[in-house]
């Protein structure tokens, strides 16, 4: 593997709209995976909009990749449904990064760049990168591919690798 370039914090914020696959309702939860790391959520159960608000983390190495995300319904006897998928190319927060290094940016908030929704990624509606008090953060809106309908929220932090000291 090459460059560690940090650690991305992902939090699967909520899903809305996603689809039945039970008799009235689901028991989402998501799968996301980056490279050969993988990360789960709680199952929430009976539920069409649900919420998680829950972190998941990853070591982010170029060369820099995409996160998969799959969401599933929870089955008790059989496997569980697909709900949908997605997947996100990171270049362009790990990109945005570099830029907030060379550009010596710390405090207060600024947009280092805009990813807008294309064949590339599976962005639901216009996204900013942002450096907020020397953080890079993403908020996402993605949709769910191969189901009818369905999206879920992700915010991502790219936290820099740990400087090595020079004693």
């Amino acid at each position: 593997m090459g460059e560690q370039l940090g650690l991305l914090k992902v939090t699967v914020v909520l899903g809305k709209r996603l689809v039945i696959r039970d008799f009235k309702t689901s028991d989402p939860y998501v799968v996301l995976k980056l490279g050969n790391q993988t990360a789960k959520t709680k199952v929430i159960n009976s539920c069409l909009n649900p919420v998680w608000n829950e972190e998941l983390s990853f070591s982010l190495r170029e060369p820099v990749g995409v996160l998969s995300m799959e969401v599933f319904d929870k089955d008790r006897f059989k496997a569980d449904d697909k709900m949908g998928h997605a997947h996100l190319n990171l270049q362009p927060i790990a990109s945005a990064a570099r830029l907030k290094q060379f550009a010596k940016v710390s405090s207060g908030e600024t947009i280092l760049r805009k990813v807008v929704p294309d064949t590339d990624n599976c962005l639901a509606r216009e996204s900013s990168i942002s450096c907020i008090n020397g953080e890079v953060v993403q908020s996402v809106w993605l949709r769910l591919c191969a189901v009818e309908s369905g999206e879920i929220e992700l915010k991502i932090k790219l936290i820099d690798p740990p400087v090595a000291s020079s004693k």
